[in-house]
């Protein structure tokens, strides 16, 4: 279509929206098919018109049956002359259906399908679609693709067309879901526009009802790709207007708290410092003070490299807070890394006057008590804990600034929880997995980012860390390679992949290991083990034996992941190393080569698939964080990144963004154009936008909802 006939098309009468109808109104769709397409998700006739196929077949090249030749594929229109039933070797029912346009003869052969006999009958017009096969001195296609055409001239949807495949299921064939979606595009297909007029014009993009239908049933292959074009630039587009929604909210907020970026605390931690901070960490932190100056919540996300020194930058926030009055808070996924946090912290900020307490679940009850009476008065500047400090009984006299780290682990819900904790506080959010730049766009798409990519003191990225992959007849080498390193003075890791700290059988799997480690492998090394299921006491304990280098190996499950820092250790071994993620392992890796000797990451693997095998080469042969975060975008795809319980954003349908990433810049740009030009989209222009925009994100965007 040309401009001129999109904005004539987009000008015309208004249509009534039914996409929120269920399923169930439309023809065919009984209560079984409505069982089974909820399975699949399809609850409304805006599911289902959503439901795009996965693929298609050209069928569209209709031929004369004396044209036919054995080997193509083609589709061929007729009328039945004669439906055959008989059995075949085995008792293989076969039904024969013979067609004929006139020019010759062509049979259509299926196999233990009754039904078909009954759907087609001598006299009726019909379309096959197959591949042609020369058999018993007859053309012949098997399972051909069909249509029944009660009139000449209708339009056939399983043949003779370009045929979408839609994802189906045992119970539902590609066959059926096609003819239900030309059923709802038939009675629901005219639909409301959600893109604004200006932008379709501005891209030329093709009107949402002539899209859907082009999407499904194709009249051209111009005409799919323009459709698609338009559903990736949708999809991103929407999910980009909610992340620009969301960022002008938190600016528009009540006024937040203004801090003093310069202080004494600050100065003071400066000169505690006994090395010289990178020009990354210095940027980051111009940026976070700049922000946390300003009358409005901060809401930044903070990127570093494993070992590019995330920590120092975030102490100065907790501290900026401080200075100016306030009380601040610092929440891990695991009570390890939140002890981690505390311990590392703990020192210097008592040298500094500033009172810190560590909270966690496994406080005694008075201990506990004693704490959180000291936090609603004030007398506790900063907080440490776990998910413990997002509890009801956790009150804030003046919570200033609020630090999540490793924030994946974490749910949007229990982000905003530690939020709600203090009069919109300051909010930094630190991750260690580094995040693909088109990634961050989307999951992270209302926040200001950070980030830090120099490692402190000149370093470079994993430069003494060697990656190698090994199958279990390598076994001995890598314990002689940790009792030669631990015989030099060095420490090692074993990991275990316990997946799951409450299956018992894993549980049991790892120990069984712990003791032949212990007391058949090293019975000469001092060996520790910990996991998710030690009190918080003995993990401290344990970690800090081997902090104190009393320990030589210490096996852990993936509890050590993040936040552990033990210059010594020059070795880890990763059992089963292709039940990992990429950034998983990327960050266990980390934990070695954080000194000044070689160190050497070795990965027990026997990958089976495609995707593994590529994971494996990848973690061997690429050293940067980030580099490595694209390779991992690229070998997996994006995958449900955005279910709601990460980050409130619907999955992605159409778009991918290793593809689309020019889409999405360009769909960031025009949806951020239009949220600075009207924030809470009060134009009739945008009325349709609005409502989509309030459908995707529901509760995620409660300052859209109050404007």
């Amino acid at each position: 279509m040309n401009p001129a006939e999109v904005k004539l098309w987009l000008q015309a009468q208004p249509c009534d929206d039914n996409l929120n109808l269920p399923v169930s109104k439309v023809k065919l769709v009984g209560p079984s098919i409505s069982a089974y397409l909820a399975k699949m998700g399809i609850l409304t006739i805006g599911d289902l018109l959503y439901h795009f196929p996965h693929r298609y077949i050209d069928l569209s090249k209709i031929k004369k049956i004396k044209q036919l030749k054995a080997g193509e594929s083609a589709t061929v229109l007729g009328e039945v002359v004669k439906v055959k039933k008989w059995h075949g070797r085995r008792g293989i029912k076969v039904i024969n259906v013979t067609i004929t346009d006139g020019s010759g003869y062509i049979i259509g052969t299926w196999f233990n399908q009754d039904f078909i006999a009954n759907r087609l009958k001598a006299g009726m017009q019909v379309a096959f679609s197959g591949r042609i096969l020369y058999k018993y001195n007859q053309l012949q296609i098997e399972n051909p693709l069909y249509d029944v055409l009660k009139e000449k001239g209708e339009e056939p949807i399983h043949s003779g067309r370009i045929v979408p495949v839609h994802p189906a299921t045992q119970n539902l064939s590609p066959n059926i879901i096609r003819r239900i979606i030309k059923n709802a595009l038939n009675e629901y297909g005219r639909v409301s526009e959600t893109i604004p007029v200006e932008t379709i014009e501005r891209y030329n993009l093709l009107p949402r009802s002539i899209a859907l239908n082009e999407i499904h049933f194709p009249s051209s292959r111009e005409l799919l790709m323009k459709a698609r074009e338009r559903f990736i630039f949708e999809e991103l587009f929407l999910m980009q207007v909610g992340l620009a929604v969301r960022k002008k909210g938190i600016e528009f907020q009540t006024k937040g708290i203004s801090h003093r970026r310069d202080g004494e605390l600050t100065t003071k931690f400066y000169k505690t410092l006994p090395f010289k901070l990178t020009e990354d960490q210095i940027n980051a932190i111009v940026e976070i003070q700049n922000d946390m100056e300003k009358p409005r919540p901060m809401n930044r996300l903070l990127q570093g490299e494993v070992g590019s020194g995330k920590t120092v930058v975030a102490m100065i926030a907790l501290l900026t807070a401080v200075q100016s009055g306030y009380q601040a808070a610092m929440m891990a996924p695991t009570e390890v890394l939140a002890n981690q946090h505390y311990l590392k912290v703990k020192g210097t900020m008592e040298k500094l006057g500033v009172n810190i307490e560590l909270l966690t679940g496994n406080l005694s009850q008075k201990e506990r008590e004693s704490i959180l009476q000291r936090i609603k008065a004030g007398d506790v500047d900063i907080v440490v804990g776990t998910h413990a400090l997002i509890q009801q009984t956790v009150d804030f006299k003046c919570l200033g600034v609020v630090v999540i780290d490793e924030q994946h682990r974490f749910g949007v819900e229990q982000r905003i929880s530690l939020k709600e904790k203090g009069y919109y506080p300051d909010v930094l959010i630190m991750s260690a997995t580094p995040i693909p730049r088109t990634l961050s766009l989307t999951l992270y798409g209302d926040l200001d980012v950070s980030i830090i990519r120099e490692l402190p003191g000149g370093r470079k990225i994993g430069e003494h860390v060697e990656t190698m992959l090994c199958n279990q007849s390598s076994r001995d080498i890598a314990y002689e390679i940790i009792r030669s390193e631990v015989n030099n003075g060095r420490q090692a890791y074993i990991v275990c992949p316990l997946i799951e700290e409450s299956d018992k059988l894993e549980v049991k799997a790892v120990m069984e290991e712990v003791d032949r480690l212990k007391n058949e492998i090293f019975p000469d090394l001092r060996v520790g083990f910990i996991h998710g299921r030690l009190k918080s006491h003995d993990k401290e304990a344990i970690m800090k034996q081997y902090n104190e280098g009393l320990l030589d190996i210490l096996i852990s499950t993936t509890v050590i992941e993040v936040g552990i820092d033990v210059p010594n250790a020059t070795v880890m071994v990763i059992e089963d190393a292709d039940r990992f993620g990429l950034a998983q392992l990327h960050q266990l890796r980390g934990r070695i080569g954080r000194g000044n000797y070689k160190s050497y990451c070795i990965l027990f693997a026997n990958p089976t698939t495609e995707e593994g095998k590529k994971r494996m080469d990848a973690i061997c042969n690429i050293k940067d964080g980030f580099q490595l975060a694209e390779a991992d975008l690229q070998i997996r795809g994006e995958g449900q990144l955005f279910g709601t319980r990460q980050s409130g954003l619907p999955d992605l349908k159409i778009a991918k963004l290793t593809r689309d990433a020019e889409v999405l810049l360009e769909a960031r740009k025009e949806a951020f154009r239009i949220i600075d030009n009207d924030p809470h989209l009060q134009s009739p222009a945008y009325k349709s936008l609005l409502n989509e925009v309030k459908r995707k994100f529901a509760d995620n965007l409660e300052w859209l909802f109050q404007a």
